[in-house]
């Protein structure tokens, strides 16, 4: 391969194309921009991406799927690609890898991808275990708040959260806003026993931050924590040896002062609940959002697939999104782990 052809997959600031010239998409496309002005100038300043470029840069990204990884059962259509160059800042080869990691993460886990769609879950959704507010924060990013609370470990295993959670996220990120400003998210841990923090141990929790790291094409841009306890030290520190110090940085614990909480995402944005003006937080807004995208969750998660995929078999999954099972050492250290908490 040319060393121009590096250049244009990996850096295509750096291509030899001038800025003033418009290359024309390899194939025709169907897809129209929805970004505002201000949207598209926070694309090229934060995420490399250039209009000028962008169907090119799909049509790079596409060939190379098709070149390496002719076996990768993705779309290829260009608003479908155009989350993984936007989640890995246009540069080829990440974009690409992020793909393959996307479909390796839904093979390696299939109690939590098999048959995802929002009428399997609707337990999960009326508990109140996740909602997305009405407004997003300041920066355009939707807000997800998750309340560990409302679960009911004897009802439904913690998987069916963790799904829950994965709809959500497939969802938010249709929206080309959402790629572009990312996400926040806000976990309330108000009243969260002992008993219930074990549900959460080292296997689960790296598959999880796996997935959001490494699996998923979204932009996490911070996690605000409130009404800890102080068994939730037990469970960062847990989480914690997983997280790239990008995202562990963007971990803020408010515990019970929602005045540190207002610093970050104002009370009008808010819930009550949370010292805001919005209103009593409601869940059935977002509840009848995923309900009423049923049919697109049944053609995406729901359909017979081929039995392997050879470039899955060949491709590891992202760092602890393998499937073997939890020892019982992991288990044991878990609960001195969280005990050590009280």
């Amino acid at each position: 391969m040319s060393e121009e052809s590096d250049s244009l997959r990996t850096s295509p600031s750096a291509a030899s194309l001038s800025e003033n010239e418009l290359p024309p998409p390899s194939a025709p496309t169907g897809y129209v921009c929805s970004l505002t002005e201000d949207l598209v100038a926070k694309a090229r300043e934060e995420l490399q991406e250039k209009p000028e470029w962008r169907l090119r840069d799909v049509q790079a990204l596409r060939d190379m799927v098709r070149k390496e990884c002719p076996h990768l059962s993705t779309s290829l259509e260009d608003a479908f690609l155009l989350r993984f160059l936007r989640a890995r800042k246009f540069d080829y080869d990440r974009a690409l890898q992020l793909l393959i990691n996307y479909h390796s993460c839904r093979r390696s886990w299939p109690e939590v991808f098999n048959d995802l769609r929002p009428s399997a879950l609707k337990e999960v959704l009326a508990s109140g275990f996740l909602t997305v507010l009405p407004h997003t924060d300041p920066r355009g990013c939707p807000v997800l708040c998750l309340r560990p609370d409302r679960w009911i470990p004897s009802n439904y295993p913690i998987t069916e959260n963790i799904r829950a959670i994965y709809l959500t996220l497939e969802k938010l990120i249709q929206s080309e806003e959402t790629q572009v400003n990312g996400i926040v998210i806000l976990a309330d841990y108000k009243g969260v026993s002992l008993s219930k923090a074990s549900h959460f141990g080292p296997f689960i929790a790296k598959k999880v931050i796996g997935i959001l790291q490494d699996g998923f094409p979204i932009r996490i841009k911070a996690v605000h924590v409130v009404n800890e306890p102080r068994i939730f030290k037990g469970i960062f520190a847990i989480i914690k040896p997983f997280l790239k110090e990008k995202i562990a940085n963007r971990f803020f614990l408010h515990g019970s002062d929602l005045n540190s909480l207002h610093t970050n995402l104002p009370r009008n944005i808010l819930p009550r609940e949370y010292g805001g003006t919005a209103g009593e937080l409601d869940i059935t807004a977002w509840n009848a959002v995923l309900l009423a995208s049923e049919e697109d969750f049944v053609r995406e998660f729901c359909q017979p697939g081929p039995p392997c995929d050879s470039i899955l078999g060949q491709a590891l999954p992202p760092e602890g999104l393998s499937s073997e099972a939890p020892c019982d050492d992991s288990v044991r250290a878990v609960k001195s782990q969280l005990y050590s908490c009280y």
